[in-house]
Parts: C-alpha cells; sequence; structure tokens
C-alpha cells in the first residue's frame, strides 16, 4: 500500500512538469526572432505506475518529465540546402554577368565600341574622299588608336572581374574551412551532453544547423547522421551520434569531430592555362597534415556535381564555353637542342578553334598538359597546319614523371572544359576579333602604296609585354610557311590587351596606303576603298559569320542571354526558398499566438498542481494533527 505521502509526491511531480513546460514556453517566446532557432517541446509521459496490493492493484505515481526537445523536420532542411546551393550559384553569375554586360555597354553615357568604330569608318570614309590630306588620315589613325584603346580598357575590365571573382573563391574556401571548424566543434559539444541519451542539446543543434544553412549556399552538401552504438552491444545506444558532411559530390569535409581543411595555392606563370589569364588563379587542394602545411588531393573546382556560389564563381573565372584544348597523341619522339635532351609530344586535333590560330587561346609562358590522366609541363609549343598538329615540348627534368610511349594514343587535353561563357571566353572572343580584323586590314594596307609610292605597311600590330617594341607579324601561317611557333612574331601575339597602332604610322601619317597602284597620284583612294569593303563585307572577312562591325551585337547577345538566364534563375530559386523556409518556419519557428495559448495552459496545469499539494496539506495537517488526539 502506497505511503500517505503519496499524493504530495503525484502533485509534486505534476508541478515539475508545469514549471518546465512554463519555462520552454517562455524561452521560445524569448527567442521569436532569434534566427535559426527551433521551436522546444517539453516531452513528458505518466510516470511508472506503483504496484499496491489492494484491489485496484496499480496506482498512478504522476508524471515524468522525459526531455525538452527542439521541433525539427529533416526533410525540409534538405530541400532547403538543395534550393539554397542553386540560389548561390545563380547570385554570383547574376553579380558578375551584370558587371560585364555594364562593361560592354554602349549608351549615351558610355561610349562603346559601335560608337567607336562607327567613328573610325566615318574617318575613313573622310579619307576616301581625301586620301591625300594629311589631317584626314591623321583624324583616321586616331580614330583607330581609340579602337585599340577601346579593346586594352575591356581587356583591363576583364582581368579585373577574373582578379575579383579569383580573390572571392579564396573567401569562400575560407569560410568552408572556417565553418568546418565550428561544426565538428559542435558536433564533440553535442555528443558530450547527449551521451547519457536523456538530454538534448537543442541549442547547439540549431547553431549547428545554422552553419549548415550557410555552407549550402557556398557548396552542395550532403549531411548524415547516424547513432553510435556499442561495437560489443550493437543493441546498445551509446546516446552519441556521428555525423559527416559532405561537400562538392561526396567528397568528406567534417566526420563527427574531425574535419579536412582546404588551401588555395596561386598557379605559377608556367602553368596557365588561358593565353589572357591573370597571373595567380588560385588552385584548390586538401591539406594532408594541418600541422606540417603539407598538401593532398587536389580538390576538382570543376567537379559537374559541385554547386553553390563556388561553381558559379569557378566558371564565371574559368568558364570557356566547353572549348579547352583537345585531342589525340600521335607521337612522341626525343630530341636534343642546346646539348639539352627533351621530349616533343604531337598532338592531333579536330576542333574549330584549335585549328584557326586567331582563335587560339593556348598559353604563351608554357603550362600543364594531361597525357592519359598523367600531368606533364610543356615549356614550349607549336602547330602544323599541315598536319593538324600540335607539338608540345616537354622538359621532363621539372616533371615527377617520365614521358613513355605508353602516352600515345590517348587523349590530351589543357585545363577543364568549362561550359559556361565566363571571362575566358569574352577574353577569347575579343582576342578572336582583334586578330581576325588586324590581319584583313593590315593585309590589304602591305598590298596598296602611301602618296609617295612606297609599298604599304600594317597599322594595327601589339606592343610587346616586356620592350618598347611591337610586332610586324612577319612570321606565323604564311603563304608557304606550314608551321607557327609560340615564339613567332604571329597574329597569335596580337590580344586585346596589347592591341595598338604601329609608332611609325601614328608620327606619319602619310605612310597609310591609301592608292592601288604605285605611280597613281596622291589623291587616288581605291584602297581606302578595299578596305571599306572589307570591313562590310561578311564574305571577306567575317567574326562569328557576322561583319566585323557586328562585333558588339554577337558580344552582347552573349551577355544579354547570360544575364537574363542568371538572373531569372537567382529569382526563380530564391522564391522558392522563401516558400520551403516558410515550410520549415511553419514547423519549427515560434507562433506567437499559439505560444500565448501555451502560456495560459501550462499556468493552469502549475496552478492545478499547487491546489493538489495545497489539498494534499490539509489532509495531512488534519491526518497528522487533529486525528488521534
Amino acid at each position: 500500500m502506497p505511503s500517505q505521502f503519496f499524493g504530495l509526491t503525484i502533485g509534486y511531480s505534476g508541478l515539475l512538469a508545469a514549471n518546465a513546460a512554463l519555462n520552454t514556453t517562455g524561452n521560445n517566446i524569448s527567442n521569436v526572432e532569434t534566427d535559426g532557432y527551433s521551436r522546444q517541446k517539453v516531452n513528458q509521459s505518466a510516470a511508472d505506475a506503483l504496484r499496491v496490493f489492494t484491489t485496484y492493484g496499480c496506482a498512478g505515481a504522476g508524471v515524468e518529465v522525459l526531455a525538452i526537445e527542439r521541433i525539427r523536420d529533416e526533410f525540409y532542411d534538405v530541400k532547403y540546402w538543395n534550393n539554397n546551393t542553386n540560389t548561390g550559384e545563380y547570385s554570383m553569375k547574376a553579380y558578375y554577368m551584370k558587371q560585364v554586360e555594364d562593361y560592354f555597354a554602349d549608351n549615351s553615357t558610355i561610349e562603346g565600341f559601335k560608337t567607336i568604330f562607327d567613328r573610325m569608318m566615318s574617318a575613313l570614309a573622310e579619307v576616301q574622299k581625301q586620301s591625300g590630306s594629311d589631317s584626314t588620315k591623321a583624324q583616321f589613325i586616331g580614330s583607330a588608336s581609340s579602337l585599340c584603346d577601346y579593346f586594352n580598357s575591356m581587356a583591363a575590365n576583364m582581368e579585373q572581374v577574373q582578379k575579383d571573382v579569383n580573390q572571392e573563391i579564396k573567401l569562400k574556401i575560407d569560410e568552408i574551412n572556417s565553418i568546418a571548424t565550428e561544426i565538428a566543434t559542435l558536433n564533440k559539444q553535442i555528443n558530450t551532453i547527449e551521451l547519457d541519451g536523456k538530454a538534448h542539446a537543442n541549442e547547439l543543434r540549431d547553431a549547428r544547423t545554422k552553419l549548415l544553412d550557410e555552407l549550402s549556399a557556398i557548396v552542395d552538401v550532403e549531411v548524415t547522421e547516424t547513432p553510435i552504438v556499442d561495437a560489443t552491444n550493437p543493441d546498445r545506444y551509446t546516446g552519441a551520434n556521428r555525423l559527416i558532411v559532405r561537400i562538392a559530390g561526396g567528397q568528406t569535409l567534417v566526420d563527427s569531430g574531425d574535419y579536412r581543411s582546404l588551401e588555395c595555392v596561386a598557379r605559377k606563370p608556367e602553368e596557365k592555362v588561358n593565353q589572357s589569364d591573370i597571373d595567380g588563379i588560385y588552385d584548390v587542394y586538401w591539406v594532408a597534415n594541418r600541422l606540417t602545411g603539407d598538401l593532398g588531393d587536389q580538390f576538382n573546382l570543376y567537379n559537374g556535381a559541385m554547386g553553390g556560389e563556388l561553381r558559379g564563381l569557378v566558371q564565371m573565372r574559368d568558364g570557356n564555353n566547353g572549348e579547352n584544348f583537345q585531342g589525340t597523341v600521335n607521337d612522341i619522339q626525343t630530341v636534343v637542342d642546346g646539348g639539352k635532351t627533351y621530349k616533343e609530344v604531337k598532338v592531333k586535333v579536330t576542333k574549330d578553334y584549335l585549328l584557326d590560330m586567331n582563335k587560339l587561346t593556348l598559353s604563351d609562358t608554357g603550362g600543364k598538359i594531361n597525357l592519359g590522366n598523367q600531368v606533364f609541363y610543356f615549356t614550349e609549343w607549336k602547330y602544323d597546319q599541315t598536319t593538324q598538329e600540335y607539338t608540345f615540348r616537354i622538359d621532363e627534368s621539372i616533371n615527377n614523371a617520365n614521358l613513355t610511349t605508353t602516352r600515345m594514343g590517348k587523349e590530351a587535353t589543357i585545363g577543364a572544359s568549362v561550359k559556361y561563357q565566363g571571362v575566358p571566353y569574352y577574353m577569347a572572343q575579343m582576342n578572336e576579333w582583334i586578330r581576325t580584323f588586324s590581319e584583313a586590314f593590315n593585309k590589304i594596307l602591305k598590298e596598296g602604296y602611301d602618296v609617295k609610292g612606297n609599298q604599304g605597311i600594317l597599322m594595327f600590330t601589339g606592343n610587346h609585354e616586356t620592350d618598347e617594341e611591337q610586332y610586324l607579324f612577319n612570321e606565323g601561317l604564311a603563304p608557304g610557311k606550314d608551321t607557327v611557333s609560340v615564339n613567332d612574331d604571329s597574329y597569335y601575339r596580337l590580344t586585346a590587351k596589347n592591341a595598338s597602332i604601329l609608332k611609325a604610322m601614328v608620327n606619319d601619317p602619310d605612310l597609310l596606303a591609301t592608292k592601288v597602284g604605285q605611280t597613281e597620284g596622291v589623291d587616288e583612294y581605291k584602297n581606302v576603298e578595299r578596305l571599306i569593303k572589307m570591313i562590310n563585307d561578311k564574305t571577306q572577312v567575317s567574326f562569328r559569320g557576322a561583319s566585323t562591325a557586328e562585333f558588339l551585337t554577337c558580344i552582347l547577345s552573349d551577355i544579354a542571354l547570360n544575364t537574363n538566364s542568371a538572373n531569372t534563375f537567382h529569382s526563380n530559386f530564391t522564391n522558392v526558398g522563401k516558400a520551403i523556409d516558410n515550410q520549415r518556419l511553419s514547423i519549427s519557428g515560434v507562433d506567437q499566438d499559439e505560444e500565448a495559448v501555451n502560456l495560459v495552459k501550462y499556468q493552469n496545469a502549475y496552478n492545478l498542481a499547487s491546489r493538489m499539494i495545497q489539498t494534499m496539506t490539509e489532509i495531512y495537517d488534519r491526518l497528522i494533527l487533529q486525528t488521534g488526539v
């Protein structure tokens, strides 16, 4: 038979349960505006009944508070993370494509390509009218110089975008490392608190979920949490859990209290992928040993499964529209040059953009070539237009592996195929236009004669990077020459960054070849007519199937498509994210009206439990003090 004080114990358990519920409600109300906070609820059950040796057998023993749990649905968390990854990717693309769009603008406030090009064409028309006038030729050369300045400025702007994106990639890698460290620390704290299997580290779990929200915007995440069981007794749950966070298509970042770090390593000049890439582009590596700083495997930034802001940034920085160097190893030979032995690899290519030197983006400072999944450094290259083969010189002394004939027939690649129109794509487009236009323009000039009857010379050229000299384009794929080398004075050396007007022509406008015949008068302008016709006739020289005058139209169509696409997807994923977050909040968020109702409900429960204790006190007073006296 239970004690006479059993009722007091029952009332006391109710008082404790109601008090816990009131405190939890107060905590919810206090955190109604706390970002990432999950609503908490007291989980309680009837206490084990007390067996009594009476006719009714068992007596209720009150209530027992099992735990204070947070209300959370992980299904919506996963949906939110997946959507957040897409939102992060397109937010980066939308931001930087808006910058690119602004740079290529041509309107009443910004003089862009069309305005400058039309001014040059007007000046050339004036030369046609007064071909013997020094002032009209000087004005035309000045307007042509403005066109070169435009491309120089655009190249600098694109370089700045690439620098900004490159630096932001480093910042995102640092954020990933910071978040990984915090998650690993929280995992340890959570397991320490929950090890007894009863307590719940609700606030710490909320903090961890908030970190995962942040991480999912940077890179795709996959989170799994499994109970840790006793190895000697699999049926016994220890109370601890193993949480694993994987990123970029399944690469482990955090495993319980352990985490991996990433480090950015700037490429050396001899590791450049594209001719117009900035120096110091970051590659990312896993840190093998955090104490020594030793690096492990390279983190694949071009992993198709990777998402988030990191994906958007990489595609903006390295996007080449899928036009990287690709070919097949045809031959490997050993050569001796200057007393030093090298290996030369011949690679057969078929891609159109590799067969046209004006479209070529290969690095001019050397780089890394992947031959059948084995990487080698090359120091220089040359191209044979007859065999459509590139020959790369491999210096085995700077490679960690010997190049053998086992690479024959293997795929050869340089850089990654990034199917997005990022900075390298727009740089390549500008380089192609300036090369194509300059080559055709210079060809006509060199076939004509100036007012003094001298053979015409080129006008568009490029400045040397290391000295005050200019390229004369006397080498390259000219008639009778089948091979062009990276070091040749060819139009490959001309880029949007170094485009310029020949200094001799700037100093003496009379060097402009306006005549077709050597002995014709100074006012003869047939060569100028040829220039005007060439510029407007896409059958003579074209850019992407259009006349050279339509350069901006072609480029802006790409930019507009990419910008609109990025903005549309960003807006759509943002709206979907808000809807999913509202669904999450409907479950885990604090509803003020609901908590107000709970406050009254638990207050009444507390009052009733107190009333129970008061009643029992009166009974005990009568029993002890007033009975049996």
